[in-house]
């Protein structure tokens, strides 16, 4: 489909990147906290899952990378976990076949279940699979799949390269992980700034959907090399993979809301407290400041989500 304007301006690019930042940063609570509810951290689902986030924060700091190099230090907003609403994303464009292969979803926080393995398959379905293209100037809120709204993104980024900054707030640390990969930064600007700019969007789109229905998997350049279990396999197929390979591990039991003791309640505000924390710390860190301590305060964040589980507790992050 040939998109209705052809000509984006910038505010409407930093736009699609505060909400490709937005994105990513959504999946993180919603697939650690699926992660910490399975009892047994041996199991292949846990470890699958764990891959996963990895990446996604891998997928955040590309995201924010880009935005920078394009004049946006992005925000990090406290994101929204109600009914079956995923930011930015429509699934109801999709083709109704797939996404009923994948119903009933959730998008609320809870344990690792048939409902929420059906909604990370379906944010992470590949392009091919969600039906027309869209128009790639349209409002951020309507794309099928996270290729269709990174393929939008990347035509708005191509023409307006020439104001694409390197060197600007950029982070890279995940380099150790990827030596296939010839940058994680954008340190250039111009043409040859975009081409990493590019290399990072296609990245995040091909370790989390793939290369195409039929050459599923990851592209060597993108397969991390220190510490996935799979890491030919894109997040679609590790995510099908759990839902396609029962019975799903046993996972913690959480007790009704209206059963939660103080001490319960005091789990989840340390939660929202240690969260509140890592939001900050992600705002000053691409902003360029050098936040104390940014590794710990993230582990303590997962910390605060076992707890939660293990006392029977649904994490809560706001």
């Amino acid at each position: 489909m040939e998109p209705v304007n052809d000509k984006w301006d910038i505010e409407h690019l930093r736009e699609h990147l505060q909400y490709a930042v937005d994105l990513e940063f959504w999946t993180l609570p919603f697939y650690l906290s699926a992660m910490y509810s399975i009892q047994d951290r041996t199991s292949k689902p846990y470890q699958l899952i764990r891959t996963v986030v990895n990446q996604e924060m891998l997928h955040l700091q590309c995201a924010a990378n880009v935005a920078n190099a394009y004049g946006l230090s992005p925000s990090f907003a406290a994101p929204t976990y109600e009914g079956t609403t995923v930011p930015h994303l429509d699934f109801s464009g999709d083709d109704p076949q797939e996404v009923k292969e994948f119903s009933p979803y959730t998008a609320e926080i809870g344990p690792l279940d048939d409902e929420h393995v059906n909604a990370m398959c379906l944010i992470e379905i590949p392009e091919d699979l969600t039906g027309e293209p869209p128009a790639l100037d349209q409002d951020v809120t309507a794309y099928g799949s996270i290729g269709q709204f990174y393929q939008a993104v990347e035509f708005g980024a191509a023409q307006l390269r020439g104001q694409l900054r390197g060197g600007v707030r950029q982070v890279g640390h995940f380099g150790a992980a990827y030596r296939n990969a010839p940058s994680l930064v954008v340190t250039e600007s111009g043409q040859a700034g975009f081409d990493q700019a590019r290399l990072l969007l296609d990245l995040i789109t091909d370790q989390g959907e793939g290369i195409g229905r039929d050459n599923r998997g990851v592209l060597p350049v993108f397969q991390n090399t220190a510490d996935d279990i799979s890491p030919a396999e894109d997040h679609f197929d590790k995510f099908r993979q759990i839902k396609y390979n029962p019975p799903l591990p046993e996972v913690f039991t959480a007790k009704p809301a209206k059963q939660y003791t103080p001490e319960d309640l005091a789990l989840q505000a340390n939660l929202v407290e240690r969260f509140t924390a890592l939001r900050a710390a992600l705002t000053a860190l691409f902003a360029g400041q050098s936040p104390a301590e940014f590794f710990p305060i993230m582990a303590g964040v997962g910390a605060a989500i076992r707890n939660c589980w293990a006392h029977g507790v649904t994490p809560k992050f706001s």
